[in-house]
């Protein structure tokens, strides 16, 4: 599911518009209504969104239009006389089960997309990230290899005070970091989420949901992204003068591409472990 049913709506006019001969404007996304994503779960919330929308608008369609209905067809002015009763007990009974029949039918996905949520078993790899004021570390908890995330030079420089770049020519300003965090595509991973000082947030739209992240406790998360691409978020939980500038950019890479990345990170990381032991034998050397 790649375009939101509004998109869809949309085009499905304006191609009927076209066939009628009417002018029709150019569409863009307008970002009103919240995205498929590119998880399971993120697409599980967006089918409940949708399908509680479309219950609401039908209550809506109905409870406004027997109103609008009985307003016009028995107003004064037509000679209509009030009805001279006070109660009914099948209606009473109809307008607390119906409500009734409609919150267990919304509960019951509801409640399987919880579960979802909350489901990390089987997962086939695991990061822990840690907020700092204000950046992010990412661990691969299996692998050895870990790194710290800020915003980018580009956009930490157009944001100063008195700074002379316009920020419209800084791409993704205030959206880009310089180490991205790289996964797998058609991976399960687990997200352990945790702070070095304060509460942050973790949030990246496309996945789906977001986790705080609070010293001392860790929260759990998961997310399979199917799709290739970098996907991009935001510290969502006040910490700071620098709350805002805490981005998150999630690129994800098919497994080969990955698994090529991961061994560079590998190498680095024993080439960083190397260089303090060799400046240590240099210095006993000396000292000798």
């Amino acid at each position: 599911m790649k375009f939101s049913t509004t998109n869809r709506l949309v085009k499905s006019l304006a191609a009927l518009g076209a066939l009628l001969g009417l002018p029709v404007a150019a569409h863009a996304e307008w970002g009103l209504n919240l995205t498929p994503g590119v998880t399971p779960f993120s697409r599980t919330i967006y089918d409940l969104h949708m399908l509680i929308l479309w219950v609401c608008v039908v209550i809506g369609v109905v409870v406004f239009g027997l109103m609008l209905y009985s307003i016009l067809k028995f107003r004064k002015s037509q000679g209509a006389q009030a009805a001279q009763w006070h109660e009914s007990t099948k209606v009473e009974v109809l307008w607390t089960l119906i409500p009734f029949l409609i919150l267990v039918g919304i509960a019951v996905p509801a409640t399987k997309a919880l579960i979802m949520m909350e489901d990390v078993s089987g997962a086939d790899m695991t990061i822990k990230v840690t907020g700092y004021q204000w950046k992010w570390h990412y661990q691969y908890v299996d692998e050895g290899v870990g790194f710290f995330s800020t915003i980018d030079a580009d956009s930490n420089n157009a944001r100063q005070l008195g700074a002379d770049i316009d920020p419209a020519t800084v791409e993704h300003y205030l959206l880009n970091v310089d180490n991205h965090l790289v996964v797998p595509t058609n991976k399960k991973i687990r997200f352990l989420t945790t702070a070095g000082d304060v509460i942050h947030a973790w949030w990246v739209p496309a996945l789906g949901w977001k986790r705080d992240a609070i010293p001392g406790y860790i929260n759990e998360s998961w997310a399979t992204i199917e799709e290739p691409g970098v996907y991009r978020g935001q510290c969502a939980e006040l910490c700071g003068k620098d709350h805002g500038f805490m981005p998150v950019v999630v690129e994800a890479l098919p497994e080969a591409e990955y698994k090529a990345w991961l061994e560079k990170q590998k190498a680095a990381t024993q080439q960083a472990a190397r260089e303090p032991a060799a400046t240590q034998k240099l210095v006993a050397a000396a000292a000798e």
